[in-house]
């Protein structure tokens, strides 16, 4: 054989598997894909079949391996089990007519029940946050749970890791986990392991990527969540990671860039649920099924308690819970809806909710960055302006170089979500998330008065100005929006 026909034969080979790659995937991507997700897979296959083929492989499934499934399956058994009883409201006049189903819906989704008698208070800045924690690690007595999504020692974050050390030292029970990818990204890795290491702290990294992991699942899978829980009793949840608000990173130091986050401290019932998201994790990642410590349901003596319901997510539960919780609310609001989210990259029922909302006199306001940290996910974004702004929603662009990093929004005067969930497809899929809906009106009134906040420190957008944008940009947001749907 000549080096021309072999070079014929290779020709042909090449072309047949590659009319064979796109054949077979008209018939097999379209399966338990939404139809943007899998016409995003398509035209990358259609375009370059091998390197599609390959990529859909390894990031085509957001599902987690069986084994991981089953262990959440578990999981969810138990804190069936283990929150049973915990249901102390009763249905109300004053609820909103659809509220009772969304906390139905939520229970089904993510086993965690709706409880009363709680308080939350709103942390709208780092160093608030920080030493409302630092504090209660102090006053710990028996133990200290602590899961982030990014942990590092660092310079400010160094009194709060001493108070984590501290309370080891004097026998309370301290657990870490963290995102591994995330956490060993970050210039502080080395310092952070150091003191792990250092201290004796046991702790275990969430979703580690190694060759053995890779095979299994898709490496882009992250845990998201911020969770800090002290005896049962007091509870953190939100936005903010375990990090220098401009992240330890060079380029964000150059662009002044610097976080701006929003976290609860809760008191009451809800500690439990917040604590079983942690048992969840530390499970999964140890398989050691931590029984939920004696812990006294505490009541806060309030007249004005709230109702409050965790709300977990991520590619371990077979639904998304949190787009379906969002959509649920999107759809309830029948006055006013403000939404606060960083990454806006909304899969098409969320969009269809939210410019219905607005389309049927439903006051609706976006806050959004006006600068990005991440640039495909930030022209992604802006690419949805248009359309939002044409049905009426009102976008208040956050100004730079501040990172508006907080995740909540309100339906109403009646309800609010306040969580580590992101409007987007990443949130929606890969990552694991926690949510707590919480219904109150004097907390959604506060909650307002930090929009109210940052409202004064954006400046709304036009349909006008938005439409005299460059042509660069347009093509820049429009490409960035279909690599958002392949997942």
């Amino acid at each position: 054989m000549t080096w021309k026909s072999l070079g014929k034969t290779i020709a042909k080979i090449v072309v047949g598997i590659n009319f064979f790659l796109r054949v077979t995937s008209v018939m097999q991507v379209p399966r338990n894909r939404r139809p943007t997700t899998a016409l995003a897979w398509l035209l990358a296959i259609f375009a370059a079949p091998i390197p599609g083929v390959m990529a859909l492989n390894l990031f085509g499934s957001t599902l987690l391996p069986k084994g991981r499934r089953e262990k959440q399956a578990e999981i969810n058994g138990f804190i069936i089990d283990t929150t049973s009883g915990l249901d102390l409201v009763t249905k109300e006049e004053s609820w909103p007519r659809w509220f009772g189903s969304v906390v139905d819906l939520n229970r089904k989704l993510g086993a965690m029940p709706l409880v009363g008698g709680n308080d939350a208070h709103i942390l709208a800045d780092f160093g608030t946050t920080m030493r409302a924690m630092t504090d209660a690690v102090g006053k710990a007595e028996r133990y200290v749970h602590v899961e982030f999504y990014l942990f590092a020692y660092d310079k400010a974050t160094v009194e709060f890791c001493k108070a984590l050390e501290d309370a080891h030292k004097r026998g309370v029970t301290v657990r870490v986990l963290y995102d591994h990818w995330t956490t060993m990204r970050n210039p502080a890795s080395k310092d952070t392991l150091a003191w792990l290491e250092r201290t004796g702290i046991p702790n275990r990294a969430m979703l580690p990527v190694n060759a053995r992991t890779v095979l299994r699942r898709r490496p882009d899978l992250r845990n998201h969540r911020k969770v800090v829980v002290i005896d049962g009793t007091v509870g953190f949840m939100g936005s903010q990671n375990l990090v220098d608000p401009d992240y330890n990173k060079a380029s964000n130091k150059r662009r002044h860039l610097r976080w701006k986050d929003l976290m609860l401290k809760l008191e009451g019932p809800v500690v439990a649920g917040v604590n079983a998201i942690f048992i969840t994790d530390w499970f999964a990642e140890t398989e050691e099924l931590l029984q939920r410590e004696a812990d006294p349901i505490h009541n806060v003596a309030e007249p004005d308690t709230l109702d409050c319901q965790i709300v977990p997510s991520g590619p371990g539960f077979e639904g998304e819970n949190n787009l379906r919780l969002f959509n649920a609310l999107v759809y309830g609001a029948q006055e006013r809806l403000v939404i606060v989210s960083p990454y806006f990259v909304p899969d098409d029922s969320m969009l269809y909710a939210i410019t219905t909302a607005a389309q049927r006199g439903v006051e609706v306001q976006l806050f959004a960055c006006e600068i990005g940290d991440q640039f495909m996910v930030y022209h992604a974004q802006r690419s949805y302006y248009e359309t939002l702004l044409r049905a009426g929603v009102r976008i208040f662009l956050y100004r730079k170089p501040i990172v508006l990093h907080a995740k909540h929004f309100t339906v109403d005067s009646d309800v609010a979500v306040v969580g580590s969930s992101n409007m987007d497809m990443r949130s929606f899929s890969l990552d694991f998330e926690v949510s707590v809906m919480i219904r109150g009106r004097r907390f959604v009134s506060e909650l307002a008065r930090v929009q109210d906040d940052y409202r004064a420190q954006s400046r709304e957008l036009s349909l006008v100005e938005w439409l005299d944008r460059p042509l660069l940009s347009r093509i820049l947001d429009n490409v960035c929006r279909l690599t958002a749907a392949v997942q």
